[in-house]
């Protein structure tokens, strides 16, 4: 989850408007660049407790630590709850997961020197307090009670409201981690053919970095937790939207469909004014009952997009969402994974033919099918394993035509396809053999 933005106070005066702030985001091919998101969580190496906000060895002190390497914080009610050096921000998910938002890079060796000194920027800060990171999809062993909680207002209204609106909310925010790829688009076409292929192939990726086969310290029948988890969060705002596959589909259309997500928030002088479960629709009418009179800008509304939780979700560029987090090499597997696909066109094609005749109810029954069977999953009788063959071969294609050499970081995907093993399946071995039935390892087996 992002940190707050700058406030754009320009008044929404049609849905046209709101398609233009996307259209807003469309780039030539030559301009299109890289992102990438990482979230893990924090341990202390004595007894693998998770660091609180305050005190030694807390979240707060190592913000506080990193701002010394040249980072700028972002402050919520005078808390340091984020950093920003140019392009780049570190946050916090709820439980005090530190996120890496990446700058927007050309390639994949930018992406893969970003990770590495980030690593380093954290080891030097955390070395000496004795804590450790592990990007892995699920906690293995804390219940929701020992995870802590941040001083996000934004957070404590989702708190609130997750509840309300399914069962594994709170999960979602306190024990899940995610490694996320943002992609660009050069214009409304585009876009349209990018989120059709990335939204149908995003089960196939939930396989492919599924490494949550824990809960509570111990086997939890699934290999991708995390995935499960967003299964039974919130149906109005996750998932697989069936508008983006119907004729016609646009920008307009998706800023029509996101005006009927329910609002979390509003923020209006620094402060999170609670807004859950209202329609955005009566705040462009002046009718928000936390804010009578005032109508919606497009700083809210900006706002506002942040709290869809789509599968890939779209914003001024695309945002896949589908995936454990994992070690180095899988963080960067994930967007050598998308660049391969999405951003060369002979590859794009193919990976639409791939999936043309997928229905929606085929595609949201393979997510449901995903976290538990992984590899395993079928669609229309094929096992993901075989779809994941194809997709690695499209992708090797794509990054081979742009000639940089990027292909290589592939290579972790390529061996769980040749082994039919995901990393849930190796921890699992893991646990029943070396481990000793101890899932705490998996805390220093995946530590980054």
């Amino acid at each position: 989850m992002s940190n707050p933005g700058e406030a754009d106070l320009t008044p929404i005066t049609s849905t046209r408007q709101l398609a233009e702030w996307f259209a807003a985001g469309s780039k030539p091919r030559g301009e299109w660049g890289v992102g990438t998101e990482h979230e893990k969580f924090g341990f202390h190496r004595g007894d693998l407790a998770t660091p609180e906000y305050e005190g030694p060895g807390g979240i707060r002190a190592i913000l506080e630590g990193l701002q010394a390497k040249g980072w700028e914080p972002i402050l919520d009610a005078g808390n340091p709850i984020g950093l920003k050096r140019g392009s780049a921000s570190i946050s916090l998910e709820p439980a005090g997961q530190l996120e890496l938002s990446g700058g927007v890079v050309p390639d994949l060796h930018a992406t893969w020197l970003e990770l590495q000194q980030h690593l380093r920027e954290v080891h030097e800060v955390t070395g000496p307090m004795q804590v450790g990171f592990a990007p892995l999809g699920f906690h293995p062993t804390h219940s929701r009670a020992e995870m802590p909680w941040m001083p996000k207002g934004r957070y404590a209204i989702m708190r609130r409201y997750m509840p309300t609106v399914g069962s594994l909310g709170l999960d979602m925010m306190q024990r899940t981690c995610t490694v996320q790829a943002n992609l660009d688009y050069g214009d409304e076409a585009d876009m349209v053919e990018k989120l059709r292929i990335s939204l149908a192939l995003q089960p196939v990726a939930t396989a492919l970095f599924a490494n949550s086969p824990f809960t509570e310290g111990k086997p939890n029948g699934f290999r991708s937790m995390r995935g499960q988890v967003w299964t039974d969060t919130d149906g109005d705002r996750t998932g697989i939207p069936g508008v983006v596959f119907e004729p016609g589909f646009g920008f307009e259309r998706f800023a029509e469909w996101l005006l009927d997500v329910p609002m979390y928030f509003v923020m209006r002088d620094g402060r999170w004014l609670d807004a859950a479960g209202r329609n955005f629709r009566h705040f462009l009418d002046g009718k928000l009952d936390v804010l009578p009179g005032e109508r919606a800008t497009m700083g809210d509304f900006a706002d506002h997009v942040t709290t869809a939780f789509t599968d890939v979700r779209l914003k001024r560029f695309l945002e896949m969402r589908g995936s454990d987090a994992g070690s180095a090499a899988m963080i960067v597997a994930k967007p050598a994974l998308w660049v391969g696909l999405l951003y060369d066109d002979a590859a794009q094609k193919a990976a639409a033919a791939l999936v043309r005749d997928w229905s929606v109810d085929e595609i949201r029954a393979l997510r449901l099918a995903a976290p538990r069977e992984a590899l395993g999953a079928t669609i229309r009788g094929r096992p993901v394993r075989e779809v994941a063959r194809d997709v690695l071969a499209i992708a090797r294609d794509g990054l081979r035509a742009r000639d940089l050499g990027e292909d290589v970081y592939l290579a972790p995907l390529d061996e769980i396809v040749a082994s039919g093993l995901t990393q849930a399946d190796r921890l699992l071995a893991l646990y029943h053999g070396a481990w000793g039935g101890d899932a705490g390892r998996a805390l220093l087996h995946a530590e980054v």
